[in-house]
């Protein structure tokens, strides 16, 4: 038996929270954070192409820049209006904010309404080509999650 030092007798034993507590701050803040990108990426409201081939994305970690497409033609990147001379420079401004191993696992997404015609498209998918950019999704409903319309 280990005796206590006379000091210590008062004390009562306890655990330390301390840990206990920020980690539940760090999920709170993964939380937040979490719902923030998923906000961020239907913030506009577009009725998707659907699609019967394809697949849920199943990397949701790597870094994506959300690029959505009006039927007019507006394009839209972090709630800012942007120019189609300007898709490029924003992308690549997008990837200048990464570290050097995130920029091979960079994503475009691409979310465009159904009646969008692909003249508006092609200077995305243009721009993406010029800054090396070969990882581009579209976002599409399957026929099962398709909303009623």
């Amino acid at each position: 038996m280990v005796a206590m030092p006379a000091q210590n007798r008062d004390r009562s034993l306890g655990f330390n929270m301390t840990p206990m507590i920020d980690v539940v701050f760090l999920l709170i803040i993964f939380f937040l954070i979490s719902s923030h990108l998923t906000r961020q990426e239907q913030q506009v409201k577009l009725a998707l192409p659907i699609a019967k081939s394809g697949a849920h994305p199943t990397q949701l970690t790597n870094p994506r820049l959300i690029i959505n497409l009006l039927a007019d033609g507006r394009v839209v990147i972090q709630d800012e209006d942007v120019t189609q001379d300007m898709i490029g420079q924003r992308i690549g401004a997008s990837l200048e904010r990464l570290e050097a191993k995130d920029r091979e696992n960079f994503e475009v997404r691409i979310r465009c309404a159904r009646q969008t015609p692909y003249e508006f498209v092609q200077p995305i998918l243009t721009g993406c080509v010029q800054q090396g950019i070969w990882n581009v999704t579209f976002a599409v409903y399957s026929p099962e999650e398709a909303p009623a319309s």
